[in-house]
């Protein structure tokens, strides 16, 4: 632990992010709607699943931007849930209108490994809106130390990143300090070795068969390791 880190804790921040290749910018800067994303899954198929809440002032704005989801060649399936909290609203109201989705896509049009590997952790929804993507994450190293690897992630995924909000976590939320501990040994190890070896980079530093030789274990069991570990660090739920 850096003296920095000990000092205060680490680093809550929120990050307005532009990044290529990704659906929910391109479909949030066609539309009038906005997107809450909750967490995000993978699939055996090597895709992931993202749940999200769709939202906006009408329910044609709502469903313009699912058909613009459904219409997107970065997605590869949208599946729309029955309503969980009553009706749909049909009010004046900013995001009045709502509806839940699962969306299949391609993980590599994602900024989320990149952000993670590095110790970004994701804490809350990820609000999308007007073709930028709004992460609050915990961090818990220095802000030197953040921005050197906010650098790092703009160079790599060609992206805009810009820092609106930076504060001193102070410890005072134990949720978010504790959430590496949820892992469990093996998922904490292979997780740090993956970052470790740029598992995680892009492109990768090392294949998913040479990093399950290094843990000495089967691709397969690296993966089901990996896979858990993601799931309990993205998804605030778990």
């Amino acid at each position: 632990m850096s003296e920095a880190q000990a000092e205060h804790g680490g680093l809550q921040l929120t990050l307005s992010i532009w990044h290529p290749d990704c659906w929910t910018l391109e479909v949030t800067d066609k539309t009038a709607a906005g997107l809450l994303a909750h967490g995000v899954y993978n699939t055996q198929n090597g895709s992931v699943k993202g749940l999200f809440t769709a939202y906006a002032d009408s329910i044609s704005e709502v469903e313009d931007l699912i058909d613009a989801t459904r219409d997107s060649s970065l997605t590869d399936s949208v599946l729309e849930l029955r309503e969980r909290h009553g009706a749909t609203g049909t009010g004046s109201s900013p995001g009045n209108t709502t509806r839940e989705l699962f969306v299949e896509y391609d993980p590599d049009n994602t900024i989320s490994d990149s952000l993670l590997s590095r110790g970004f952790i994701h804490n809350d929804p990820v609000r999308v809106r007007h073709g930028r993507e709004h992460w609050p994450v915990f961090f818990a190293d220095s802000r030197d130390e953040a921005e050197s690897l906010l650098d790092e992630i703009r160079e790599e995924q060609s992206a805009d990143i810009e820092v609106t909000r930076i504060t001193s976590a102070g410890g005072g939320n134990p949720q978010q300090l504790r959430r590496m501990d949820r892992l469990s040994d093996s998922q904490r190890e292979a997780f740090e070795l993956a970052r470790q070896e740029d598992y995680y980079a892009w492109p990768r530093g090392i294949s998913t068969r040479e990093l399950a030789s290094k843990l000495g274990v089967s691709k397969t069991t690296l993966l089901e390791h990996l896979r858990k570990a993601e799931a309990k660090l993205l998804d605030p739920d778990q």
